[in-house]
């Protein structure tokens, strides 16, 4: 059971236990000398002396105790965290050695390990870097390729989710629902259609060409369904209008691991790197979550423990009142900007097909759900996905005495956040992220490994945003 408390707890409770333990022995004492004494010896002073000391001895128990923490249990738990960072998120900074000065050769011997384990994983990474960069280029012209063909291109599984889609693709998915990967097809287009077409394709074990219709039923599209050698289907469909031009092209979006998807699990009992995110954020005119509103929303895809490129949500909102000076002097969204712009009910239903299927995950998120809940009525929806806090993930890391700022833990994370980025809703979202992708392995690392365990310990920690709030 004590292996479940933090060392800090555990050494919190072994000095309760060394006074508890020094009051006993010095009661048992002084009763000793009471009892062999004079039969009338009054008891008063051996009871005041007893009182005295206990008094004393538990405030020299506390004194010790806090010198103790302070030099030694938390410079080891910053000191773990060091390493952690550096054994599952490649962070490579310099050990703080004057915080943990009082650990002997400890941070100095925890340097030189990380130092020869760096070295070996920079040539690992320095290969890996030549074959992205490869594998990019060779993305890129094929990205230009499709463009210049006027066809959609979507590949998906054998459960119908969605793999790949390029540009003109993305295009045809947007004006139905927001493009996402591993989404279903019959999110997008018509499942009666879908499904005749791919008993046809499995019967013939050929393509088929047939008629789709969005899920709707409004628009028809020329589709075509193909096989593809070892798993997944490719769905073509002939672009209505002209092809976009190479310089308007969106790159692929694409994940293979999808390929192999297999059934659903329950969320709650997914793994954290195989479970689809949305970090998201939003700027509002005031602080107050009762009484202000939002003016921009933005929001950013994370998929298989990566941040999946290409798929992101920004949006103006009108608030449909005048926005502050001050609020307009912190995130640089002006009346003007806003003016023509969705109201919040429009613009939160686009966040909402967004989020299907997905965790929603904000820094300091009580404050950002909040407006999203209370706007559910008026958008028609119901916020009921799972929630996390980069606040409480980054206690669960680095322990609740550290500072928890987003620039904290981007800082401690070695994440950049280029200054036109902060406080505009999709470039704190896109930190979000990216600080989420690299707590992910560290949160898998302490063995917390489902959404479940996570969700479990943010609540020790629930605390520090009643605190924020």
């Amino acid at each position: 059971m004590l292996t479940r408390l933090s060392l800090r707890l555990r050494i919190f409770l072994f000095f309760c236990l060394m006074a508890a333990g020094g009051a006993a022995l010095a009661a048992g004492a002084l009763y000793f000398g009471w009892a062999r004494g004079d039969a009338a010896l009054p008891g008063g002073p051996f009871v005041t002396a007893f009182v005295l000391f206990a008094f004393l001895n538990t405030g020299l128990a506390a004194v010790v105790w806090l010198l103790f923490d302070e030099n030694v249990a938390k410079p080891i738990n910053a000191l773990a965290a060091e390493l952690r960072l550096r054994a599952h998120s490649g962070v490579a900074r310099e050990v703080d050695a004057d915080a943990a000065r009082y650990l002997g050769d400890l941070a100095p011997a925890a340097q030189a390990v990380s130092e020869v384990l760096s070295s070996s994983v920079m040539d690992s990474a320095t290969q890996v870097a030549h074959k992205t960069a490869r594998l990019q280029a060779e993305a890129e012209r094929l990205t230009a390729l499709l463009t210049e063909i006027p066809v959609a291109t979507i590949m998906v599984n054998e459960r119908m989710g969605i793999v790949l889609y390029d540009g003109q693709a993305a295009e045809i998915l947007a004006g139905i629902a927001p493009p996402r990967l591993k989404a279903p097809l019959v999110d997008y287009f018509y499942a009666a259609d879908l499904g005749r077409a791919k008993s046809t394709m499995n019967q013939t074990g050929a393509e088929v060409a047939f008629d789709l219709r969005d899920k709707d039923a409004l628009t028809t599209f020329a589709a075509k369904f193909k096989p593809l050698d070892g798993a997944g289907y490719m769905l073509l469909i002939e672009m209505p209008e002209e092809p976009m031009s190479p310089e308007a092209a969106r790159p692929l979006v694409y994940d293979f691991d999808l390929l192999n998807a297999g059934d659903a699990e329950d969320l709650q009992d997914t793994t954290l790197s195989e479970l689809c995110f949305v970090a998201f954020d939003s700027e509002t005119t005031g602080l107050s979550t009762a009484d202000d509103d939002v003016v921009q929303l933005g929001a950013v895809r994370v998929l298989n423990g990566r941040i999946v490129e290409g798929e992101v949500l920004e949006s103006y909102v009108d608030p449909g009142r005048p926005i502050p000076p001050a609020s307009t002097a912190v995130h640089h969204v002006s009346d003007a900007d806003v003016a023509g712009a969705p109201d919040f009910a429009t613009a939160g239903r686009a966040l909402h097909g967004f989020c299907q299927d997905a965790v929603l995950v904000a820094h300091n998120a009580p404050f950002d759900i909040a407006f999203l809940r209370r706007g559910a009525g008026a958008m028609g929806v119901e916020w009921d996905h799972p929630v996390l806090d980069t606040v409480l993930l980054s206690a669960i890391v680095f322990g609740t005495t550290e500072e928890h700022t987003l620039d904290a833990l981007c800082d401690r994370l070695d994440i950049t956040i280029p200054p036109e980025w902060r406080h505009t809703a999709l470039g704190d979202a896109q930190v979000t992220a990216e600080a989420l992708v690299r707590l992910i392995p560290l949160l898998e690392g302490k063995g917390l490994r489902t959404l479940r365990d996570v969700i479990a310990e943010s609540k020790k920690h629930g605390r520090l945003l009643r605190d924020l709030n």
